[in-house]
């Protein structure tokens, strides 16, 4: 069973979505009806499988719908149609209370701004999730630093986030999303506010930690050679379509468009993820 489904989604931006979504129908592009409607789409039949305990790579340049889709797995942002599966199940029939549990207990997010509150220290950031969960604060705080030494901060736990690296930062995010211990770990643009040197070794550590957990890991990018170093398969969105998906491998070798062989021509060569 795929960890995530989703089955033709459209997101049309906007109350009025019902005569935009009649244009979608009719093969309308996402350019063509913002110039007759002034809506803006979103995402047009984004169908996809996610497979549990692999990395699942969201690419595609600004504005081509990666992080609007990603929301959609913990409903931050409600489909105007379709459905979005989790273990099986369709959690936009979910009420508030499953919905709770859901951002709880299976999906926790690292945030491309790293997310941490300023006033509590790294340790109390990294056990956030467990406290909001109800879990005994010394025992919470017990779970983070173990975290916190996975990712090699234990000698910063009662540091605060101003007095951090940028790199160090996304590690207590990283910290925090572990301890939370969800099946699902959403990424968006993780990585992109890091320097070069400093991604890389985010992409390593991500990879390592992987490679024992076997989380079902869904990270969002708009740079090819991270795709292709650290994602299992990778989806390739354009103007909220997907034009494709597949392996590091397919992409490489059997881009579907002009679309996405231009991102192939102008890689640097990096090494697969397998």
């Amino acid at each position: 069973m795929s960890k995530i489904e989703v089955r033709h989604v459209y997101k049309v931006f906007g109350r009025e979505s019902q005569p935009v979504m009649a244009l979608l129908q009719q093969q309308c592009s996402k350019a063509e009806v913002l110039a007759r409607t002034g809506v803006n789409v979103g995402l047009i039949d984004v169908s996809l499988n996610i497979e549990a305990g692999e990395i699942f790579v969201i690419m595609g340049l600004s504005g081509s719908g990666k992080s609007t889709l990603v929301r959609h797995f913990n409903r931050l942002i409600e489909p105007s149609s379709g459905q979005i599966l989790v273990d099986g199940e369709d959690i936009l029939r979910y009420d508030e209370a499953q919905l709770l549990a859901l951002r709880r207990n299976k999906i926790s997010m690292v945030f491309q701004g790293f997310g941490l509150l300023p006033h509590q220290t790294v340790l109390e950031n990294a056990a956030y999730a467990l406290l909001t969960k109800g879990v005994a604060r010394n025992d919470a705080l017990d779970q983070a630093r173990q975290w916190l030494d996975r990712v090699g901060l234990a000698a910063y736990e009662d540091k605060y986030p101003d007095e951090l690296s940028g790199g160090m930062r996304q590690r207590v995010g990283l910290a925090r999303a572990l301890a939370a211990d969800t099946d699902i770990i959403l990424m968006d643009e993780a990585f992109s506010a890091l320097d070069p040197l400093i991604r890389s070794e985010m992409q390593e550590q991500l990879l390592a930690l992987q490679s024992g957990l076997h989380k079902t890991i869904v990270f969002i990018t708009h740079d090819l050679d991270e795709a292709l170093r650290i994602g299992n398969r990778i989806a390739i969105l354009r103007d909220g379509q997907l034009v494709q998906l597949g392996t590091p491998s397919d992409i490489l070798t059997r881009p579907a468009d002009d679309y996405v062989q231009r991102f192939v021509e102008k890689r640097a060569v990096q090494p697969l993820a397998g």
